[in-house]
């Protein structure tokens, strides 16, 4: 039995996978490089490790999930592969942290919900990187709040005051709303998330000084759930994994749909990718391969995120 589908409904920042399980079949190669020859050059490591984003830390951990519990061992992904057990540790840090720890050697991986910067395309050098999803910021409220039941659609220009504290109680938004304080919960300010929804919404103007910082997508989903006065960009993946919980608006008349996302109608939106320093080992690429076939693509897509197929 699967069991993914469970693990990711807590809140967690650090996950980590080391099984061994039954026989299955061989993974054939599309990313990275695939000649014998030059994966020779690159030792074999039973284990490997992913670190940085939040929001993908349980895609990919789930993906992992279930190739260890197809395959266990890794000579039952290739039969050329040692009888080693199959070990995937996944992390969570932030975008940037991942970037680091790929770039320093920390982490083998890299997860990302953004796009991957300049500066740090030139410090990775030779690198392989995965585009496997898309997600957007959906801008979110409790059921509870007043605002839901006077509109779905609020403008950028209002998401853009609200957040920064030029509009800091509901009937200012709305005149027949009450007078109560507007709770802003963001991500940390060096999260890739955060990055995102700064560049696509606020531009120069700053999130006001007493948003709440939240340490992962989760606990900032969390803490809009459990206060009906809160407002938050939240992941388009978190929110079909809560539904009913939050309400996504619509900004400036686009809602947030897969159709929409895809289409690049709603704006706010942001790659879900990993990032490899140097080139892919053997059972590396055996992984990746899976990630990113129609099975992990499927996985993807049941935690609510748009796979990139």
């Amino acid at each position: 039995m699967k069991r993914w589908g469970i693990m990711f409904s807590c809140l967690l920042l650090v996950l980590v996978i080391a099984v061994t399980g039954c026989a299955g079949t061989d993974s054939s190669g599309s990313a990275g490089n695939a000649d014998p020859a030059n994966q020779e050059s690159v030792a074999f490591k039973a284990q490997m490790t992913f670190n940085g984003s939040s929001t993908l830390a349980p895609v990919m951990s789930a993906i992992a999930t279930d190739f260890i519990e197809e395959y266990g061992t890794w000579d039952k992904v290739d039969p050329s592969f040692p009888e080693q057990n199959i070990a995937i540790y996944v992390s969570a840090g932030g975008s940037g942290a991942g970037v680091k720890a790929a770039l320093e050697g920390t982490s083998d991986f890299g997860m990302l919900a953004r796009e991957i910067k300049d500066e740090e395309k030139e410090k990775l050098g030779e690198m392989v990187d995965f585009r496997i999803g898309i997600d957007a910021l959906t801008i979110s409220v409790n059921p509870d709040n007043p605002l839901s039941k006077v509109t779905d659609d609020l403008t950028t220009e209002e998401v853009k005051k609200i957040f920064a504290g030029e509009y800091k109680y509901w009937d200012e938004v709305d005149s027949s709303l009450p007078h109560r304080e507007i709770v802003v919960v963001i991500r940390d300010l060096g999260g890739g998330a955060h990055e995102v929804f700064q560049k696509a919404v606020m531009g120069d103007t700053q999130v006001r000084a007493d948003a709440i910082q939240s340490p992962s997508m989760g606990a900032l989903v969390a803490k809009v759930i459990e206060n009906k006065d809160a407002i938050g960009y939240a992941s388009f993946g978190m929110v079909n994994q809560n539904e009913g919980k939050l309400v996504p608006m619509k900004v400036d008349g686009v809602e947030p749909t897969t159709e929409n996302i895809v289409s690049g109608d709603y704006k706010i939106s942001r790659p879900l990718i990993v990032v490899k320093k140097g080139e892919l080992s053997p059972e590396q690429k055996a992984f990746m391969d899976v990630v990113t076939s129609d099975v992990g693509a499927q996985i993807i897509e049941k935690m609510g995120f748009v796979p990139v197929r």
